[in-house]
Protein backbone atom coordinates (compact mmCIF):
# COMPACT_ATOMS: atom_id res chain seq x y z
CA UNK A 1 0.00 0.00 0.00
CA UNK A 2 1.30 3.22 -0.96
CA UNK A 3 0.65 6.00 1.08
CA UNK A 4 -0.72 9.45 -0.17
CA UNK A 5 1.59 12.17 -0.08
CA UNK A 6 0.04 14.49 2.34
CA UNK A 7 -0.11 18.18 1.42
CA UNK A 8 0.21 20.54 3.86
CA UNK A 9 -2.04 23.08 4.83
CA UNK A 10 -1.00 26.16 3.64
CA UNK A 11 -0.40 28.98 6.45
CA UNK A 12 -1.81 32.38 7.07
CA UNK A 13 -5.13 34.23 6.06
CA UNK A 14 -5.24 33.11 2.17
CA UNK A 15 -6.72 29.55 4.10
CA UNK A 16 -9.96 28.68 2.80
CA UNK A 17 -12.17 26.61 5.50
CA UNK A 18 -14.37 23.92 3.92
CA UNK A 19 -17.72 26.02 4.55
CA UNK A 20 -19.19 29.34 4.43
CA UNK A 21 -18.56 32.11 6.75
CA UNK A 22 -21.86 33.90 7.79
CA UNK A 23 -22.37 37.40 6.14
CA UNK A 24 -21.52 40.28 8.62
CA UNK A 25 -22.92 42.84 6.24
CA UNK A 26 -26.42 44.50 7.56
CA UNK A 27 -26.09 42.58 11.63
CA UNK A 28 -25.48 45.48 13.45
CA UNK A 29 -28.07 47.77 11.46
CA UNK A 30 -30.84 45.18 12.49
CA UNK A 31 -29.31 45.47 16.35
CA UNK A 32 -29.58 49.12 16.59
CA UNK A 33 -32.97 48.79 14.66
CA UNK A 34 -33.85 46.27 17.30
CA UNK A 35 -32.44 47.98 20.24
CA UNK A 36 -34.38 51.45 19.10
CA UNK A 37 -37.47 49.73 19.13
CA UNK A 38 -37.31 48.44 22.22
CA UNK A 39 -36.18 51.57 23.64
CA UNK A 40 -39.28 53.18 22.03
CA UNK A 41 -41.62 50.74 23.58
CA UNK A 42 -40.23 50.91 26.69
CA UNK A 43 -40.83 55.20 26.60
CA UNK A 44 -44.36 54.05 25.93
CA UNK A 45 -44.64 52.11 28.77
CA UNK A 46 -42.98 54.22 30.95
CA UNK A 47 -44.62 56.97 29.70
CA UNK A 48 -48.63 55.73 29.34
CA UNK A 49 -48.09 54.43 33.36
CA UNK A 50 -46.88 57.83 34.64
CA UNK A 51 -49.88 59.41 32.57
CA UNK A 52 -52.09 57.40 34.21
CA UNK A 53 -51.13 57.76 37.68
CA UNK A 54 -51.37 61.47 36.95
CA UNK A 55 -54.70 61.26 35.58
CA UNK A 56 -55.62 59.25 38.52
CA UNK A 57 -54.18 61.93 40.96
CA UNK A 58 -55.85 64.38 39.29
CA UNK A 59 -58.96 62.68 39.08
CA UNK A 60 -59.26 61.74 43.12
CA UNK A 61 -58.27 65.08 43.98
CA UNK A 62 -60.96 66.78 42.22
CA UNK A 63 -63.09 63.61 43.90
CA UNK A 64 -62.06 64.69 47.41
CA UNK A 65 -62.44 68.66 46.82
CA UNK A 66 -66.14 67.75 45.67
CA UNK A 67 -67.06 65.50 48.14
CA UNK A 68 -65.65 67.96 50.69
CA UNK A 69 -68.09 70.69 49.64
CA UNK A 70 -70.96 68.44 49.29
CA UNK A 71 -70.62 67.67 52.90
CA UNK A 72 -70.06 70.86 54.24
CA UNK A 73 -72.76 72.31 52.36
CA UNK A 74 -75.69 69.59 53.27
CA UNK A 75 -74.12 70.46 56.74
CA UNK A 76 -74.56 74.49 56.51
CA UNK A 77 -77.92 73.58 54.29
CA UNK A 78 -79.42 71.36 57.02
CA UNK A 79 -78.49 73.69 59.92
CA UNK A 80 -80.37 76.50 57.47
CA UNK A 81 -83.22 74.62 57.38
CA UNK A 82 -83.28 73.64 60.98
CA UNK A 83 -82.89 69.80 59.67
CA UNK A 84 -80.82 69.20 62.94
CA UNK A 85 -81.18 65.18 62.37
CA UNK A 86 -79.42 65.51 59.26
CA UNK A 87 -76.57 67.98 60.71
CA UNK A 88 -75.86 65.55 62.82
CA UNK A 89 -75.96 62.80 61.05
CA UNK A 90 -72.81 64.45 58.92
CA UNK A 91 -70.91 64.85 62.29
CA UNK A 92 -67.89 62.01 62.41
CA UNK A 93 -68.22 59.46 65.35
CA UNK A 94 -66.18 61.29 67.28
CA UNK A 95 -68.38 64.39 67.65
CA UNK A 96 -71.34 61.99 68.29
CA UNK A 97 -69.45 60.43 70.98
CA UNK A 98 -69.11 63.71 72.77
CA UNK A 99 -72.83 64.82 72.35
CA UNK A 100 -75.47 63.24 71.88
CA UNK A 101 -78.44 64.40 69.17
CA UNK A 102 -80.41 65.98 71.56
CA UNK A 103 -77.86 67.92 72.95
CA UNK A 104 -76.40 68.85 69.89
CA UNK A 105 -80.02 69.87 68.77
CA UNK A 106 -80.26 72.17 72.02
CA UNK A 107 -76.84 73.34 71.14
CA UNK A 108 -77.23 74.57 67.76
CA UNK A 109 -80.79 75.53 68.14
CA UNK A 110 -79.71 78.57 70.48
CA UNK A 111 -77.17 79.67 68.11
CA UNK A 112 -77.47 82.17 64.31
CA UNK A 113 -78.43 80.03 61.94
CA UNK A 114 -76.66 80.24 58.25
CA UNK A 115 -78.22 81.82 55.78
CA UNK A 116 -75.95 82.12 52.56
CA UNK A 117 -72.64 80.41 52.70
CA UNK A 118 -69.26 80.55 49.78
CA UNK A 119 -67.26 77.38 50.18
CA UNK A 120 -63.36 78.02 49.54
CA UNK A 121 -61.27 74.99 48.45
CA UNK A 122 -60.58 72.28 50.39
CA UNK A 123 -56.91 71.92 51.98
CA UNK A 124 -56.39 68.16 51.10
CA UNK A 125 -53.24 68.12 53.62
CA UNK A 126 -55.16 69.15 56.74
CA UNK A 127 -58.69 68.42 55.35
CA UNK A 128 -60.20 71.67 56.07
CA UNK A 129 -62.51 73.53 53.87
CA UNK A 130 -62.78 77.40 54.53
CA UNK A 131 -66.26 78.73 54.12
CA UNK A 132 -67.55 83.02 54.59
CA UNK A 133 -71.12 82.51 56.17
CA UNK A 134 -73.34 85.12 56.27
CA UNK A 135 -75.78 84.27 59.43
CA UNK A 136 -79.80 85.02 59.39
CA UNK A 137 -79.00 87.45 62.12
CA UNK A 138 -77.10 89.41 59.73
CA UNK A 139 -73.55 88.30 61.15
CA UNK A 140 -70.17 87.09 58.85
CA UNK A 141 -67.78 84.55 60.00
CA UNK A 142 -65.02 82.93 58.22
CA UNK A 143 -64.89 79.45 59.61
CA UNK A 144 -62.89 76.26 58.68
CA UNK A 145 -64.34 72.92 58.81
CA UNK A 146 -62.05 69.90 59.87
CA UNK A 147 -63.05 66.97 57.82
CA UNK A 148 -62.45 63.43 58.13
CA UNK A 149 -63.23 60.37 56.41
CA UNK A 150 -65.85 57.65 58.11
CA UNK A 151 -63.66 54.42 58.29
CA UNK A 152 -66.68 52.09 57.20
CA UNK A 153 -68.43 54.22 54.37
CA UNK A 154 -65.09 55.91 53.33
CA UNK A 155 -67.27 59.23 53.09
CA UNK A 156 -66.49 62.39 54.32
CA UNK A 157 -67.57 64.04 57.57
CA UNK A 158 -67.72 67.14 59.39
CA UNK A 159 -65.60 67.08 62.63
CA UNK A 160 -65.32 70.15 63.83
CA UNK A 161 -65.26 74.02 63.33
CA UNK A 162 -61.52 76.05 63.70
CA UNK A 163 -62.00 80.20 63.51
Amino acid sequence: MSETPRVPVPAGPGAQPPFAVAPTEGRSTRLWWGLGAGAVALVLCLGGGVAALIGITVTLTGAIQEQGKVVVGHYLDALRDEDYSDAYALLCNNLQQEETKAQFTNRVDGEPRPATYTLGELDLQALELPADIKYTDGSTDSVRFRLSQDTDTGQLEVCGELP
